[in-house]
């Protein structure tokens, strides 16, 4: 299997190169004159040609494996979910185009930083998906739900427990959340222990997404992630509602005439689940009017007359992970295993240094990706930091990182064994399909093999990403090392996904440091943005030394949009969404 991959690897990069064999003499060995450039697009796509009433606009999502169809954001864990609820799931707050609150959505605040309080008042007569109110007291739901003993989720954690009382109520010793107060159906305050700078932030530390009491308060939280209710008929915010589904394959969505903006323009939309092997196909014959599409196979469809490029940066890291501990189930803890297989760090340093992201950025994606020198994506400007220490490719430095650590080949088969002389056999995991995922994965286990270690895949094959997820989660011992994308949303605060309690610390890595550090980042000192950014460049600089996780790539999220398609808009913090969207012709461009 190995070698087949390799093997594709090899055949992938020949295609991709488009003979350029100055570049490929080396199969990435040496690209140190050579870098990635980076692609622009449009955010925005208007046309003059007059809009039909109503009609269904087909839309693919492109995935590798069925979705889960669990329509709630308190209680997903899919992307593939998140993609799906952008039609009927809409946050209460609006944001601007650097991600930071505004006041021109369902819900406006005011923050008292004297009392460590923050005040949100609806706007009056808003209505569920249904029809039903939306009141206060479904922002309090959502608390009071993720806050829950038996809350199934992955969100509880320093956001949540951050909220005046919310410790105990999730303890079990308190029946109600003490820091939050309904004043009235449009009016609750929210106190806090620390005013978390992140409270300003879209997606951040301030919950946007209300939940419906009338409809879910009689199920067991314990059985509501299966409910029917939420898989089945979900009422949302949005401007559109699920219709009928086809669990895993489809689903219909039909316009909410009690939308807080307006019933939509469209009638319908479908939404069907298409692979990245076909969807370069289907939409050149027009079978399909939005997809979010395989950069890899830019090249096969850049060229289409029947549809318009858009995109953006996406908020998103790719990166390869080490296991290096467990997570507690009772006690929600991350636990970090000194004796762990990947615990030092040198070992972990080494196998960064053994790769040419800038390789796979330029050959691979054709500049619809960016090698990344850290987790924090550059779309957050005053986050991100571009001067920041980084992993570059240095096979030579890695090797001697290894010779050093006392990882040496003992016997003479080619592979290093550990400093007590056994073996050292490392299992890399990463999921099936998607963006020449194969191809990605053979040139790393190739680099990580030319400097003497003994990698494979775990399982023997690429994985499917519901199993794939499954077996990180569960901190399963036939994983090392795995690949996988740290889908950040408009927060870049990293403590949802490296912190001490934190359960998509997938890692499981901790250290006081970083607790320390992320301390700060969620405390009253960060409110200043010059201290806030010295906190995120302390905290990179923490990431790169200890090499918990390889920062890989940074994407370039492409959309193509049928050309039947009016006012189609993905520019970040935009005041124009689905609702907006309209259809030129009843039948698709070709």
């Amino acid at each position: 299997m190995l070698n087949k991959m390799i093997v594709s690897f090899v055949s992938a990069v020949l295609l991709a190169g488009c003979g350029n064999e100055d570049v490929l003499s080396g199969s990435g060995d040496n690209l140190s004159d050579t870098s990635a450039v980076i692609q622009e697009f449009d955010t925005v796509m208007n046309s003059d040609a007059p809009a039909i009433a109503g009609g269904m606009l087909k839309y693919a999502l492109v995935a590798e494996s069925s979705f889960q169809g669990i329509f709630s954001p308190v209680f997903s864990e899919d992307d593939y979910d998140e993609e799906l609820m952008a039609f009927s799931h809409e946050p209460i707050f609006s944001y601007d185009e650097n991600f930071q609150l505004t006041q021109d959505g369902m819900a406006t605040f005011v923050r008292n930083d004297d009392l460590k309080t923050v005040s949100i008042t609806l706007l009056d007569n808003l209505k569920w998906s249904d029809g039903a109110a939306l009141t206060v007291d479904d922002i309090l739901y959502a608390y009071e739900v993720i806050g829950h003993p038996d809350y199934s989720g992955s969100l509880y954690g320093e956001a949540f427990a951050n909220v005046v009382g919310m410790t105990e109520y999730h303890e079990g010793t308190a029946a109600s959340i003490a820091g939050i107060e309904v004043l009235d159906d449009t009016h609750l305050t929210i106190a806090f222990k620390e005013l978390n700078p992140s409270i300003l932030q879209a997606g951040g530390a301030l919950w946007n997404q209300p939940l419906p009491r009338h409809q879910l308060e009689s199920i067991p939280v314990s059985e509501m992630v299966h409910s029917s209710q939420l898989r089945e008929q979900p009422v949302g915010t949005g401007p559109f509602r699920l219709k009928a589904i086809v669990p895993g394959e489809s689903a219909l969505f039909e316009a909410n005439e009690y939308y807080w903006k307006g019933k939509p323009k469209l009638d319908n939309i479908l939404v069907e689940v298409v692979g990245s092997e076909t969807i370069v196909a289907e939409m050149e014959a027009g079978n399909y009017d939005v997809a979010v599409m395989p950069t890899s196979s830019y090249e096969n469809y850049k060229d289409f007359d029947n549809i318009t490029l858009l995109g953006r940066e996406e908020l998103a890291t790719t990166y390869i992970g080490f296991k290096l501990g467990s997570r507690d189930a009772e006690s929600g803890d991350n636990a970090l295993n000194l004796s762990s297989k990947m615990a030092d760090a040198a070992l972990r340093q080494a196998m960064a240094y053994a790769l040419d992201n800038e390789f796979v950025a330029m050959v691979l994606f054709d500049g619809l990706r960016q090698p990344a020198n850290g987790m924090i994506p550059p779309v957050f400007e005053g986050f991100s930091d571009d001067e920041a220490v980084s992993f570059s490719y240095d096979p030579v430095k890695a090797a001697a990182l290894l010779d050093e650590a006392g990882y040496l080949d003992n016997d003479g088969d080619g592979f290093r064994e550990m400093p007590n002389g056994e073996p050292l056999e490392i299992s890399f995991a990463a999921v099936a399909g998607g963006d020449a995922a194969e191809t990605v994965v053979a040139y790393y286990i190739q680099q990580w093999q030319k400097i003497g270690l003994d990698v494979s895949l775990a399982t023997g094959r690429l994985i499917e990403y519901q199993k794939f997820h499954d077996l990180i989660a569960s901190d399963s011992p036939v994983v090392d090392v795995y690949q996988a994308t740290w889908v950040i949303g408009m927060d870049p605060n990293p403590t949802k996904m490296f912190s001490r309690t934190s359960a998509l610390n997938y890692t499981r890595w901790t250290s006081e440091k970083n607790d320390a550090l992320l301390g700060q980042l969620n405390a009253a000192v960060a409110l200043d943005e010059n201290a806030r950014t010295q906190l995120y460049q302390e905290w990179q600089a923490l990431l790169f030394e200890e090499a918990p996780v390889i920062p890989t790539l940074w994407r370039t999220q492409i959309f193509a949009v049928n050309n039947r398609v009016k006012n189609f808009n993905i520019r970040y913090g935009a005041t124009r969404g689905w609702e907006t969207i309209e259809l030129t012709s009843d039948e698709s461009v070709r």
